[in-house]
This record gives structure tokens, C-alpha cells and sequence, in this order.
């Protein structure tokens, strides 16, 4: 059941403001933030324009989330604690950017129901297949939460890799440095038959597992030639 600040999450990014707001957004950080740390990417036309997607970076540092929304016109959608909505101006400003407030506690649970609600939409929301943070350049183990998403939701999954952010902003830092970063868009993977037995999901769990180790990979070469 939605609670009060979710319905105020969904009016606020059906208001007109959203768009207008998400552009301006996307905008500063095409021409603000990807000069600074010199990104460069490639893939971009691996995203499908349209349908339920989930985007898949791995994940090296809080600026990860932060660069994706100019790889794409199309609105990301992404899940943040429900704390950060109970601050009116930073809660409109993350519900017009697409995000949606999720309790702690029991959220993994919650996260999936909403996330599964977002693509039902044909939404394209943000999931980082390896859940918190790592540390260099090899994919952690994945769970099967992903796959179960896609099958459940018939979203194709994209997986993104990113070389850089772990050196920009590690683990504990409060400020970023100007280094080079550089993203690669793999291909879409299609998702698992909704009624995919547990041995499915894991072997697409495999899968996506190299998908993401192979562009990662590409973005790390990148940037050590560039």
C-alpha cells in the first residue's frame, strides 16, 4: 500500500513542473559535470527509446547515478530513501528528477513492488545489479533480484559500465576531483520468461554478470588509452 509520501512522489513527477525541471537538471549536468570529469561515453544507442528498461551500471561511487541521465532523453526513474522526501523543497525537487521514496528496514521487499510498479509504466528506472558499493574493477557477485525484476516486469535490462567515478569520488569522500571518467553502453538483454524457475534466473544472472564485466572492461581500457 502506497503510503503519503509516495502519492506526493507520483503527483509531483505527473506535474507539469517534472519535465521542465528534469531538462534544466539534465542539462547542467551534460554541460556542467561531464566537462569536469571529462566524460566520455559510447553505446548510447544501445538504450531502447521506448517500453519498460532498467538501466544497469555498476556501481564505484555516488557519482555513478549522478552521470546517466544524459545518455538518454528519456526521464530515469530511481528509487531514494523516504527520510530525503520528508524535506518539502529536496523531496519536490527528487520526486520531479524521477525518484521515489522507498522505507529502510524492510526495503528490499518494497524496493522490487515499486520498482515492478515504475516498469509496469513503461518507465525506465535505475537498478544497480550489484547492490551497494565495490571497489575495482571486477563485477561483485550478483543476486538474482534483477532477473526476477525483468521477468516479473518484461523490462530489457542495459548493462553500463563506468571507469573513473571510483577514482573521482572513492568511498568517504565529501568532495570530487577532476578525473577523466568514461562510460560504455552495452547491449540490452532481454528478460527471463515471467515464470522462469530459480535455475533460469540464475544462468540470466550469470549473463548479465558477463555483460557487465565486458563493459566494464571497455571503460577502463578506454580510459587508460584516452
Amino acid at each position: 500500500m502506497a503510503t503519503d509520501l509516495q502519492e506526493r512522489a507520483r503527483r509531483t513527477s505527473a506535474a507539469w513542473t517534472a519535465d521542465p525541471f528534469y531538462a534544466l537538471v539534465r542539462t547542467l549536468i551534460r554541460f556542467v559535470l561531464w566537462p569536469f570529469f571529462r566524460v566520455k561515453a559510447s553505446g548510447q544507442q544501445n538504450i531502447p527509446v521506448g517500453g519498460p528498461v532498467i538501466l544497469a551500471p555498476v556501481h564505484r561511487s555516488n557519482l555513478d547515478s549522478l552521470l546517466m541521465s544524459p545518455l538518454t532523453k528519456r526521464p530515469i526513474r530511481a528509487l531514494a530513501k523516504e527520510s530525503l522526501f520528508k524535506i518539502l523543497p529536496l523531496g519536490w525537487a527528487l520526486a520531479s528528477l524521477g525518484a521515489f521514496p522507498v522505507r529502510r528496514g524492510g526495503a528490499d521487499r518494497e524496493s522490487m513492488r515499486v520498482a515492478r510498479e515504475l516498469l509496469k509504466e513503461d518507465n525506465m528506472v535505475l537498478v544497480f545489479p550489484e547492490g551497494t558499493r565495490h571497489q575495482g574493477s571486477q563485477i561483485a557477485e550478483l543476486f538474482d533480484g534483477t532477473a526476477y525484476l525483468a521477468a516479473k516486469s518484461g523490462a530489457q535490462v542495459v548493462p553500463v559500465g563506468i571507469a573513473g567515478t571510483e577514482e573521482a569520488m572513492p568511498s568517504g569522500s565529501r568532495f570530487p576531483r577532476p578525473k577523466r571518467v568514461r562510460v560504455v553502453v552495452g547491449a540490452p538483454l532481454d528478460p527471463p520468461e515471467p515464470k522462469a524457475p530459480r535455475s533460469a534466473l540464475a544462468a540470466w544472472t550469470e549473463a548479465l554478470t558477463f555483460s557487465l564485466q565486458r563493459v566494464q572492461d571497455e571503460a577502463q581500457e578506454v580510459n587508460r588509452s584516452s
